[in-house]
Formats: C-alpha cells, sequence, structure tokens
C-alpha cells in the first residue's frame, strides 16, 4: 500500500504539502494540488483517517439525527446534508430517531463518542438533557427543521405561516367554510407553530377552529387515518382535512376512501410537505413544499463555518403553496342574462 512518503517522492514535493494539498489548504498552488492529486490516483493511495484524526483532532465527519428517514421529506433533507458535506470534505453518519426522544438520545450519545466534528439534529422534542448538555458542553451544532427554543445554536427551518395564509384564502375562496386540522406533536416546534398559522388564518377571515376540527396527530400516517376518521364521524363534517405532514395527509386519504368518499367532490385535502407522490395521486393534493435541499445545504455550511472559525448564520426559508385539485375549483359564474337590444325591435 502507499504511503504519503511515496506520494510525495512521486510528486515531487514535502510530505507536508502533500498533507496541506489533501485537506484543502489555501497555501498549496492550483497547478501543485493537482499533481499531487494526480500522484494520489496513479498510486491508489489513501489516507489513514484514524491517525489523520488523532494527529488533528478532526474526523471530518459530521452526524445526522433525523426524525423519521421513512418520511420522503426527511429522506430529502439527508440526501441534501451528505450532497452539500461531500462538497465541503466531509462523511456524514445518519441517526433515525424514528419520532422518539429516547432513540434520539441514542443516537446523540453514540455520534459524539465517535469523535464527530459536528451534529446536526431535527429535535424530537424540545426537553433532551443529552442534548442541552452536549451544548453547553461547545458541541459543535445545527437545528435543521425544526429546534429547541430558548437554546443557544443556529436554525435552519423554513417559514410556512405565508403559505398556510395563502392556503386558507386558497379554500375560503373555493367555498369552503368548515377547515379541519390534523397536527403534528405538541412537543415539535413544527407542530405547534402549523397549527397556530392555521388558526390565525381562519380568524383572519372571521372562520371558528372547534376543537372537534382539530386532530392530535403524531406525523405518522396512522394518526392520519384515525383523525380523519374522527371527523368522518361527526354530525358536522369538515369540508376539509389540513394535515400538517405528508404521512399524515397519506393515511387522511385512505380514511376517506375507505369511507367511499370522492376527494374534493365530497372532502377536500391539503398537506404540509409537498412529496413527489402527490403528483401521483388521484387527485394530486394541494401542498405547501418547503425548500428541502436548500434546507440541508444551508444547515451544512452553517456548521462549517462553525467548525472552520467563522460566525455561522441561522436561515429562514420561505414555503410555497403549490394548488392542485385535492380541493377542488371555484364554482364557475353564472353566464350573464341575455340582453334585448330594443332599437333592434
Amino acid at each position: 500500500m502507499a504511503s504519503i512518503k511515496d506520494v510525495a517522492a512521486g510528486a515531487g514535493v514535502s510530505v507536508a504539502t502533500v498533507s496541506r494539498a489533501l485537506n484543502g489548504h489555501p497555501s498549496v498552488r492550483p497547478d501543485t494540488r493537482a499533481r499531487v492529486l494526480a500522484t494520489v490516483e496513479a498510486l491508489g493511495y489513501r489516507p489513514n483517517a484514524v491517525a489523520r484524526s488523532l494527529r488533528t483532532d478532526r474526523t471530518r465527519t459530521l452526524g445526522l439525527v433525523i426524525s423519521d428517514v421513512m418520511n420522503p421529506y426527511f429522506t430529502e433533507l439527508a440526501r441534501s446534508v451528505e450532497d452539500e458535506a461531500r462538497a465541503h470534505g466531509y462523511s456524514v453518519i445518519i441517526g433515525n430517531a424514528d419520532e422518539q426522544p429516547a432513540l434520539q438520545d441514542h443516537h446523540v450519545r453514540t455520534l459524539l463518542d465517535r469523535r464527530i466534528d459536528g451534529l446536526l439534529v431535527s429535535p424530537t422534542d424540545g426537553g433532551s438533557p443529552l442534548m442541552l448538555d452536549a451544548v453547553r458542553a461547545g458541541t459543535p451544532m445545527v437545528f435543521v427543521d425544526r429546534w429547541i427554543p430558548g437554546v443557544d445554536v443556529p436554525v435552519v427551518r423554513s417559514d410556512g405561516r405565508a403559505a398556510v395564509r395563502e392556503l386558507v384564502a386558497h379554500l375560503y375562496g373555493i367555498g369552503h367554510r368548515r377547515l379541519a386540522i390534523i397536527a403534528g406533536p405538541a412537543t415539535t416546534t413544527t407542530g405547534n407553530e402549523r397549527i397556530e398559522a392555521f388558526r390565525d388564518a381562519l380568524h383572519d377571515h372571521g372562520l371558528p377552529l372547534p376543537e372537534a376540527y382539530i386532530g392530535h396527530g403524531d406525523f405518522q400516517a396512522d394518526s392520519g387515518r384515525r383523525e380523519t376518521g374522527r371527523f368522518l364521524s361527526l354530525a358536522e363534517p369538515p369540508d376539509v382535512v389540513f394535515a400538517a405532514d405528508n404521512l399524515m395527509a397519506l393515511g387522511a386519504m385512505d380514511a376517506i376512501r375507505g369511507r367511499g368518499l370522492r376527494i374534493p367532490e365530497d372532502i377536500a385535502l391539503a398537506a404540509f410537505d409537498d412529496i413527489p407522490w402527490f403528483v401521483h395521486t388521484d387527485p394530486p393534493v394541494t401542498a405547501i413544499a418547503q425548500p428541502t435541499g436548500e434546507l440541508g445545504r444551508a444547515a451544512v455550511r452553517a456548521l462549517v463555518d462553525r467548525l472552520e472559525g467563522r460566525q455561522p448564520q441561522s436561515a429562514i426559508l420561505p414555503a410555497r403553496l403549490v394548488i392542485r385539485r385535492s380541493c377542488g375549483e371555484p364554482n364557475p359564474p353564472r353566464p350573464a342574462a341575455p340582453t334585448t337590444n330594443r332599437s333592434n325591435r
């Protein structure tokens, strides 16, 4: 196996120059770096990551703990994190919390034990003592999508409030007046934010949000199925179900079809978190789309800034409403009555 000394000899530079070239040091001239990299490729040299981490106290590895790897939103988020990290010379180890605080803490503990350089987390709740201890101990960390209020950690997230207002205005304009929501867990910032935005938007149009029209979900399809079934059993079911998550929306769709009802003729459906599947459902689902890929990339950039001594920046990116056929269309205006031209009589 080739050594770093073999690379240095082949490229005609010092061992120190090879090390700086491989680590992207700005003092290395582009032509020298290209020569070193060509020699590395020709010799099949592979740096000893363990030895390098002991020498530099850096592993060039980031940890990512997401809430549910089966949720297409988090799958896309993880992909964008991995792509951006690789572009900065880092690898990523992913932990799936499965919306369970205990499992989240297990992954955080394991990643810290593996001496990762920094941590990206989408918290399942706001009360993890382990995560708070890690922050107090100075662990480089960025919250992505969700966050823990009051904790001094950069947050990269989207703001869906304007999109929720736009959705409610769209529904109101179509003629819907009885709007229900399947909210996410109250222990998550996103769960709280989305129901508050929905309630405020209804208030703008003079519409109430009765307790019976509030479903308590957990960002899983089963809860969407359960709460929609409860809505449909009410003496006065809602005109619209707004699911605050894509998986709950799919569960809601199952429940509606299970009753032999049609979307949107019998009841309309909308969702937070657009996913590719919604284009292919029948009908396609109106949804609020988050800039998922950019969230992941911005979170990595913030963490890398922190690791490399720059001031990390929080970022709030706007979500947008994507209108499809699942909420119905406005009633077409009636044709004007024909007029009689008396001058022709």
